[in-house]
């Protein structure tokens, strides 16, 4: 899934016409590669090993510009990233169910709840410009 995504990411940033620097396509290789969340100094630290150079404002604009794209989600509980698998979507509304136990984040849409805040936003003349909606409990695997 790591290439596939990243060639699809590729493509998405000519069409959109950005430039994917080599150090935001390292970020994201990472991240594709962890399939996990991970914080901003995870992602340097491994970051340091191909660019030894690497400082936390590196990173930070990497992340910022993924975030602008769509390309990843800040999982604001624990403060780390993960890769949006609804990426050619930047402005779809998403629900992240994260396991207490195992840490396991798993995104899913719904296109009813994304209509129903829409639609409960525009009756209240609200514009969403940012949505979060993390629910925690525990995964399948660890309810055993």
């Amino acid at each position: 899934m790591c290439n596939q995504s990243l060639g699809k990411i590729i493509t998405l940033c000519q069409k959109r016409n950005i430039k994917l620097t080599p150090q935001r396509k390292k970020v994201l290789e990472i991240m594709l590669s962890a399939d996990r969340a991970m914080s901003a100094y995870d992602l340097l630290d491994l970051l340091k090993v191909s660019e030894p150079q690497a400082k936390p404002p590196t990173i930070y604009r990497a992340l910022e510009f993924l975030l602008e794209q769509g390309f990843i989600h800040k999982v604001e509980s624990s403060n780390s990233y993960i890769v949006c698998p609804h990426f050619h979507d930047p402005d779809h509304i998403f629900i992240l169910f994260i396991c207490n136990k195992c840490k396991r984040i798993l995104e899913k849409h719904s296109s009813t709840i994304e209509h129903d805040l829409k639609q409960l936003a525009q009756q209240s003349e609200f514009q969403i410009q940012h949505s979060v909606h993390e629910i925690h409990g525990l995964c399948k695997q660890c309810q055993s």
